[in-house]
């Protein structure tokens, strides 16, 4: 998946925080709602401008990020 077509990271907006482009959303409120319980059709009825990709996005971003920082040891 290309993130960069979905997540920019810009120093200001949400103290630079990856937000999904076109959104003042962070990858981590995303995150935060699938953690707590929420699926992607309540994630969206609550904020019709995401859609199932920009969430996938984030999940692949958090993805990405575990694989790149590994377990500390």
């Amino acid at each position: 998946m290309n993130l960069s077509k979905y997540i920019e990271i810009n120093s200001k907006m949400r103290f630079g925080k990856p937000v999904l482009i076109g959104t003042r959303i962070a990858v981590s409120d995303v995150l935060n709602w699938l953690a707590n319980g929420m699926n992607s059709k309540e994630i969206i009825s609550d904020f019709p401008e995401l859609n199932k990709e920009q969430i996938s996005a984030c999940l692949h971003y958090a993805a990405s990020r575990e694989n790149y920082l590994g377990i500390a040891s």
